[in-house]
């Protein structure tokens, strides 16, 4: 093969290339993309595991989010939970001293463990999120 045809050849690849992004970014534009967040009390099946988000109280020292899980033994209860406030995503933390509530531990198959997920102090609307397996809930006060 010559070095024209070859040069020929790469230029009509790469023309196929750009329509073909071009194409795809033009269909993703077009995409809409829909959140659902629940209402607080809501039960929400991610994977194997079942999950509600009974309620979310706010105080000076942590964000309390109540919560009960089901389905997998042994899991880490505390693994998946976000916190969104004031748009930053915040990560649970160890239940503040002096604070009532049940700490969250490790989750059975068939026994609802409900316990009190702690997040850092927070102001304003906030949004729980749990994500398991690629798939996420999402509950907030309505």
């Amino acid at each position: 093969m010559s070095t024209r045809k070859l040069i020929l050849s790469a230029i009509a690849c790469a023309l196929v290339i750009i329509v073909a992004g071009g194409a795809k970014i033009f269909q993703m534009s077009r995409d809409t993309i829909t959140v659902e967040v629940f209402a607080l009390g809501t039960e929400r099946t991610l994977a194997d595991m079942t999950v509600t988000v009974e309620t979310v109280s706010q105080n000076a020292d942590a964000t309390i989010a109540h919560v009960t899980m089901v389905g997998v033994k042994g899991a880490d209860a505390t693994e998946g939970w976000r916190l969104l406030a004031g748009g930053t995503v915040l990560s649970p933390i160890a239940l503040p001293v002096g604070t009532l509530g049940v700490p969250c531990a490790t989750t059975t198959v068939d026994v609802v463990t409900s316990c009190d997920m702690a997040f850092p102090a927070s102001e304003g609307s906030v949004t729980v999120a749990y994500l398991r397996a690629g798939l996420q809930s999402q509950w907030s006060r309505q």
